[in-house]
């Protein structure tokens, strides 16, 4: 399946990705599941089915990076989709400037 791209009025193209049902289709298509589809790209299934079913705006972060490969979004795939502190662990805060 080919990339989409709209006209806008003022005449650039725009970038427009697949539907979530595209995406099943293509996967039928292909014979794969979204399992298998999870476990070739090394990501968790239910956050890709929860994509699929349009339950996550996929903004940032991880299902971002998912919503690129499978096509539903244009952009770059980050190798940092989250900075998020270990479980049981309070991270301090650090004063800056005059006050530290």
């Amino acid at each position: 399946m080919k990339p989409r791209f709209k006209l806008r009025l003022d005449g650039t193209l725009v970038f427009v990705g697949k539907s979530p049902e595209q995406v099943r289709s293509e996967m039928l298509f292909r014979g794969i599941t979204i399992a298998q589809w999870s476990r070739e790209n090394n990501v968790h299934h239910s956050l890709v089915r929860e994509i699929l079913a349009g339950r996550k705006k996929c903004m940032r972060g991880m299902s971002r990076n998912i919503a690129v490969l499978l096509g539903m979004k244009e952009g770059l795939i980050t190798t940092r989709p989250g900075r998020v502190a270990p479980a049981g662990r309070l991270i301090e805060p650090r004063l800056v400037g005059a006050q530290a």
